[in-house]
């Protein structure tokens, strides 16, 4: 009788071909879920370097993924970056994470890469290499703008591709060679500021 028993036990232990059938089954679907819905990356949700717009004091001009400005330096040539070593490090470029894409106001057309002397692909737009700046610690600062360093100055890039020029300082009534004579200006017609 005791082998009855055991002989009964073992037959109801599932077959080892069964086990590992099953297994293999389990591993195929999570593979094809893995490839149908591959998990996040980034809380972006990308793993691509994305270039957009936002609007600042300058007017609208191109930003990272993490709304940061991006600038071109005066001093590159012909699509390649002349920024590297202790420039870099106040200027860092922008680095291609993947196939650069676009959002916002930027244009894809504009879109490229060039190569660093490092070997790393930094992204361009409208073949200027684009560039953040360390003192830019929040969404759409522009603390960059104008500055004169390492040989050059940095301007930020419009949607167009050019650089941004910064705005005049002033009231906005026409100075030199302009206005009617007041103590804001020295000559011409009426400015239409009440002081004839």
């Amino acid at each position: 009788m005791p082998t009855n028993k055991q002989s009964g036990a073992a037959r109801s232990l599932p077959n080892p071909k069964l086990i590992v059938g099953a297994a293999a089954a389990l591993a195929v679907l999570a593979a094809a879920m893995f490839l149908l819905n591959p998990p996040k990356l980034h809380a972006s949700g990308s793993s691509t370097t994305v270039v957009s717009t936002t609007k600042t004091g300058l007017g609208r001009v191109l930003v990272n993924s993490s709304g940061r400005t991006l600038y071109l330096f005066g001093k590159d040539r012909n699509g390649k970056s002349a920024c590297s070593g202790q420039c870099a490090t106040f200027w860092p470029p922008l680095i291609a994470k993947g196939k650069p894409q676009v959002a916002g106001g930027a244009k894809a057309s504009l879109l490229g890469t060039t190569k660093r002397a490092d070997g790393r692909r930094q992204v361009t737009y409208n073949h200027h290499p684009l560039y953040t700046f360390v003192k830019d610690k929040a969404k759409g600062q522009t603390k960059g703008e104008g500055l004169s360093a390492f040989g050059s100055k940095w301007y930020a890039v419009s949607p167009a591709g050019a650089k941004v020029l910064p705005r005049p300082a002033g009231n906005g009534i026409p100075q030199n060679n302009g206005g009617d004579h007041d103590s804001d200006n020295n000559g011409g017609p009426s400015d239409g500021d009440g002081n004839i």
